[in-house]
């Protein structure tokens, strides 16, 4: 009777069968699922490691291609160096080297061409594009040829010309020119000294704001010391520079002061808001004791 219990019929053997191969299925399946899941695992985990390694990379090229157009922009930057010039005669470099923008630069030369010139300083400040900031940096550097020079009596000008060539006036020995206000007429007339050197004397007195002392015509390359004892400074006013008001560009425009000097006066007004003496100045590595003396001549500080 018990054999009933076990006995199946060829359909339920093929069930059971079927049933059982179902079960050790699933059950292979469980067992090596987790082996799969982390095999696949590794590998996303892998192409997305790779694909940000790839990102970032992409990130540091663009940024090494920035960083170095920024440094090739900063080479390109031309250095300013301001000196005296005919802007009537200067060619578009020079007009560069003096810190003007290209296409100042340009409708100078432009204008020029077309037959323009310029007689006095005011009239190369109404060039087109040149700001009042500019012109204020460039007028102390700013000398205008005889040639080019406004005349109102056009044959009187020649015949004095020609007296003037002939008879070649020279001070006598002994006479005494105030340096802070002879201009270039007056000059000449000290021997040795042309119109070339006299242009020089007067555009760098221009720059310092006037004369303290004879001995600074050392700072001339073409001064010699036989040419000094023509010379007297009288206690006349000198042009004096606001430490508290002027910016940047006016500070480092003196001969006396360099842009990183300027630098310190700019940032020492900013934290400590105004300068009271030279001496606070004293503290910065920038200015020396030489520095400092000449500086109390051409500095105010209201």
């Amino acid at each position: 009777m018990w054999k009933d219990f076990f006995y199946f019929s060829k359909g339920e053997r093929k069930a059971i069968v079927f049933l059982l191969g179902m079960i050790v299925t699933i059950i292979g399946v469980w067992l090596v699922s987790p082996y799969l899941i982390e095999e696949s695992s590794k590998e996303t985990g892998q192409e997305s490691f790779e694909e940000m390694e790839r990102f970032l990379a992409g990130i540091q090229t663009i940024e090494h291609k920035r960083n170095a157009s920024f440094k090739k922009k900063e080479v390109v930057k031309r250095k300013v160096i301001l000196a005296p010039f005919e802007p009537n005669l200067t060619d578009s470099i020079e007009f560069l080297q003096l810190g003007l923008p290209p296409f100042i630069a340009h409708n100078i030369i432009k204008y020029r061409q077309a037959g323009g010139k310029f007689a006095t300083a005011e009239a190369f400040s109404r060039i087109y594009g040149m700001t009042e900031e500019q012109f204020h940096i460039l007028e102390p550097y700013i000398y205008i040829s005889e040639s080019f020079q406004k005349k109102s009596d056009t044959l009187r000008y020649a015949e004095v010309e020609k007296r003037d060539t002939l008879a070649f006036y020279k001070y006598p020995e002994g006479t005494l020119i105030d340096l802070n206000r002879a201009d270039t007429t007056e000059l000449k007339k000290i021997p040795g000294i042309g119109i070339g050197i006299a242009r020089a004397i007067v555009a760098y007195r221009n720059q310092l704001g006037g004369f303290y002392d004879v001995g600074q015509l050392q700072e001339l390359k073409w001064i010699t010391s036989d040419m000094q004892r023509w010379f007297k400074v009288e206690n006349g006013p000198i042009h004096r520079i606001n430490a508290n008001k002027a910016g940047l560009d006016r500070l480092r425009a003196h001969p006396y002061i360099n842009y990183y000097q300027a630098r310190v006066i700019i940032e020492f007004r900013r934290k400590k808001d105004k300068l009271k003496s030279l001496s606070q100045l004293s503290l910065y590595e920038e200015f020396t004791e030489k520095d400092l003396k000449r500086l109390s001549h051409y500095l105010t500080f209201d």
